[in-house]
């Protein structure tokens, strides 16, 4: 039996815990949050909708840890989103705490689950976790990379008009406006992307890409969330059949692409064992430079959340 935890029942995490139950791949989701009637509700309300959808899964809405226990995969979206005007280094410190209170009530019940950090700032975040949990780097890691890609991918979609599944593109780097696009890596069914679009262009949408999560604030009010929970769930999917599949995630780095001890996002490969292989591309100078200063803007934000001593 595969059981899969999804704690923070608002928008980003009801949406994972719902897309997740449409893949029928996991027999229990358990939507936990310290409102535990709305998590009720939201689990009930996805339980309905099996017999429309046709899938098995069970979904259990709480407020109490003892339901997690013996789960394989746990998913943290707790956390306050963020509100137009707000930078993600603002989350930092209520962020922080609910992450790591959430990281230890897991391990009290779960002995070696795979953790999904999603709550931002995402690499501070699962570097919170990370230290919270106590477990390998390999089963602590943050989804920011498929969102990001997924957004480039869209872009590219819609201005070349061809379907979003034929295009692949690697984005490395932090979670927020440092993020490294990697145009060299981007490919529409196989063809380059440059041969497709003019440089000017594709960087105009390299930099939309990096706003990306502000423009849907500005838009909206309040952050994203269809797309960062179905990216959630496609992690667990991936996970839990064992798919070895390259995703680009927020992973510890020890020694990678020269650096040590940080939280960020490179491609990896994820199967039962969460990060099977952290994968080193040959990078050109550039984009050396670009995951530099990328790097040390993660670097800083880790240091501001070692200061606060949370």
């Amino acid at each position: 039996m595969t059981k899969v935890t999804v704690v923070g029942a608002g928008n980003v995490g009801a949406t994972c815990a719902n897309v997740l139950a449409h893949k029928d791949v996991v027999n229990e989701v358990v939507l936990l949050d310290i409102k535990g009637d709305m998590a009720r509700g939201k689990a009930l309300d996805s339980w309905q909708q099996a017999p429309i959808d046709y899938y098995s899964t069970r979904l259990v809405g709480t407020e109490d840890y003892k339901e997690t226990a013996g789960s394989d995969v746990v998913v943290i979206t707790a956390g306050i989103p963020r509100k137009p005007g707000m930078s993600r280094d603002d989350l930092i410190a209520t962020n922080a705490k609910i992450v790591n209170m959430v990281a230890s009530s897991i391990k009290e019940h779960s002995d070696n689950p795979i953790i999904i950090v999603v709550s931002n700032p995402l690499d501070v975040m699962t570097y919170a976790a990370f230290k919270a949990a106590g477990l390998d780097r390999s089963r602590v890691f943050g989804m920011a990379g498929i969102l990001d890609t997924a957004r480039y991918r869209a872009f590219l979609a819609t201005e070349l008009n061809v379907s979003p599944k034929d295009i692949q593109a690697v984005l490395m780097g932090g979670h927020g406006d440092t993020m490294v696009p990697l145009p060299r890596y981007t490919t529409v069914s196989g063809i380059p992307v440059l041969e497709m679009i003019d440089k000017e262009k594709l960087q105009a949408i390299v930099d939309r890409t990096k706003m990306g999560g502000g423009e849907l604030v500005k838009l909206m009010g309040t952050s994203a969330w269809y797309a960062p929970g179905a990216a959630a769930a496609q992690m667990v999917e991936t996970i839990v059949r064992d798919e070895q599949r390259i995703f680009p995630c927020c992973a510890k780095l020890n020694g990678e692409y020269g650096l040590n001890d940080l939280f960020l996002g490179v491609p990896v490969k994820l199967g039962k064992n969460g990060i099977e292989e952290v994968i080193e591309l040959e990078l050109n100078e550039d984009e050396k430079a670009l995951l530099s200063t990328s790097a040390d803007h993660v670097r800083s934000v880790m240091g501001v959340y070692d200061s606060m001593d949370i």
